[in-house]
């Protein structure tokens, strides 16, 4: 056996060290199963792994977080992990929406925005009250989410019923707006409550009633959090930091080739590390990867079945996006800036367009982390990450040659039609408001739709996965247990939605299944406490999982280690 692993066989063996990917190793390893993780990248952290450049840290694709304030999923999670975990800062000042004839900014007191539109719109007072009620009513459900996130593939009968009565009463606030979307069925929706076409404008980029509802909720509860001091990559040096806490692995550098069989049960992974082929031996692999990619390319073509493969090929995704990092030789909040992501629209569109990927048209997200963490930036300096929709076929695949394997090969064209892209973005900024941006840029990363699937590989470089809606549900995309025994989906393709709640959710309830077979004992103790019948304390006296003695010291950031030394 290669040194590249310390043993030939795991309990566990997890593809993939992003969010998912490390909460589970970090998971199993308190849980006192042996873990290795296989990671293609010479790093951790997938799309939270963020990058430097000079002394300048750049989050690679947070807007905001969610469930990671004291009630939430991710907290929960965390909690039973460790005490020194990173803690997520509250967000108050959350959104503004900079259209050419509105500007209005939602905050943790989201009764703010209901007095403005009341006053801009009085005509329309009834129906802004009952807009906020609304969201009001969805904001009490949402909270008790928390205790809702276990999958019924670990729960018995009698369980199920429970968990049903749960859900629909979670739910039951949602239902009566969850037929309203597309261009028509927005207007619609919105009627319900009011009908002045230019109040109609704030949700002009929307899809969907619920996307209309559920900022609002979130604000009435405070589930809107920003990274920890540090970035979201902190997250995941922590958790790398568990895993090896207790003597697991993590393997960079490692791609995956092959699943491992046995009479059609997986029993490993089959990897590539530095030109050369190894095995590394499991009893379950859970797969925190592209499930196309690991159907397609890691089993045998007949041992999934073609319906399911079709229905994944036709799942709805998460666009893509090109991500815009900037280095300022200023402040940002010298630039009139303050700690919300600002929004902007183009005027006289359809829904659709503000998500077609035209650089003209689309909905540009503009996000100032610097002034939000003094850490991730030089003194005197600042940081900008500018987002906006984006697809993987614009302009002939980016300019990119494709290979006979199907991947995309940068050219000269790639990088000219790049740099083109944020031009016309940067332009749209300079232009909605009002400031001289290039004059104050050191630097600037551009992401494409490309970076996304070379990092990913998720189709098209979808950067969270599968939107939750009828069609992907009516299609079950979303699941854990595979068609291969032993073999579990994490990631973003085990639940629908994205962002860091789906991830660590789908981390847990792998977890489960793993624990279910492989330590029957700390699961029944696991999954009392994420029903929240249990707490934190009771569970971890419980003796089935091994002691954290909370050693993890978070690394100084490049900026940090400037000031000091200038000391």
């Amino acid at each position: 056996m290669s040194e590249i692993v310390a043993k030939s066989e795991y309990d566990v063996v997890i593809i993939g060290a992003g969010i998912s990917g490390m909460t589970a190793a970090a998971l199993l390893s308190r849980s006192g199963l042996s873990v290795c993780v296989l990671e293609k990248e010479p790093h951790a952290g997938g799309y939270l792994a963020g990058f430097r450049r000079k002394d300048f840290r750049f989050d690679s694709a947070i807007h905001w977080l969610n469930q990671c304030g004291e009630k939430g999923i991710v907290t929960k999670v965390f909690k039973f992990i460790g005490d020194d975990r990173p803690l997520a800062q509250p967000l108050d000042r959350i959104y503004r929406n900079k259209a050419e004839k509105l500007d209005y900014v939602l905050t943790s007191n989201p009764d703010e925005l209901k007095a403005q539109f009341i006053k801009d719109f009085p005509h329309e007072k009834a129906g802004i009250e009952k807009f906020f009620v609304a969201a009001k009513k969805i904001s009490v459900t949402w909270d008790l989410h928390t205790e809702n996130f276990r999958t019924t593939d670990t729960m018995s009968l009698l369980e199920k019923m429970s968990h049903g009565m749960k859900k629909l009463s979670f739910i039951r606030p949602l239902f009566r707006y969850i037929w309203y979307h597309g261009e028509e069925g927005v207007t619609k929706g919105l009627n319900l409550f009011f009908k002045d076409p230019e109040l109609h404008r704030y949700w002009a980029s929307e899809h969907d009633l619920l996307s209309c509802l559920f900022p609002i909720a979130w604000a009435y509860i405070d589930d809107y959090q920003l990274p920890p001091k540090g970035g979201s990559q902190v997250f995941i040096e922590w958790l790398g930091h568990v895993t090896e806490h207790y003597r697991n692995d993590i393997v960079y550098g490692a791609s995956a080739q092959e699943i491992l069989l046995e009479n059609k049960a997986c029993r490993g992974v089959i990897f590539e590390h530095k030109g050369k082929r190894h095995t590394v031996k499991s009893k379950h692999v859970i797969a925190a990867c592209d499930v196309e990619m690991l159907y397609e390319r890691l089993l045998p073509k007949d041992l999934i079945p073609q319906e399911l493969k079709d229905n994944l090929k036709s799942a709805e995704l998460y666009s893509s996006a090109v991500a815009i990092s900037l280095a300022l030789d200023c402040p940002t909040e010298d630039l009139g800036f303050k700690e919300e992501l600002i929004m902007i629209q183009a005027e006289g569109i359809s829904r659709a367009a503000h998500d077609s990927g035209d650089p003209h048209k689309t909905a540009i997200s503009i996000i100032p982390p610097s002034l939000r963490d003094k850490s991730l930036a030089p003194d005197g300096k600042g940081t900008l990450t500018v987002y906006s929709s984006a697809y993987i076929d614009y302009k002939e695949y980016w300019g990119c040659d494709i290979d006979e394997l199907g991947n995309y090969v940068r050219t000269d064209a790639y990088y000219k039609i790049k740099e083109e892209f944020a031009n016309i973005i940067l332009d749209r900024i300079e232009e909605r408001l009002g400031i001289d941006l290039r004059s104050h840029i050191m630097f600037m990363d551009i992401a494409s739709p490309i970076t996304h699937w070379r990092y990913s590989n998720n189709r098209g470089g979808s950067i969270m996965g599968a939107r939750p809606g009828r069609t992907n549900m009516e299609a079950k995309i979303a699941h854990y247990q595979t068609p291969v025994k032993n073999l579990i989906l994490g990631g973003h393709w085990a639940d629908l939605g994205g962002g860091v709640p789906i991830g660590v959710k789908s981390a847990g309830n792998a977890a489960l299944i793993v624990l279910k077979e492989q330590n029957p004992e700390a699961f029944k103790v696991f999954a009392q406490y994420a029903d929240g019948k249990i707490d934190c304390k009771t569970a971890h006296a419980s003796g089935l999982f091994g002691g954290y003695d909370n050693s993890w010291v978070q690394d100084k950031t490049p900026a940090e280690q400037q000031r000091e030394r200038k000391k």
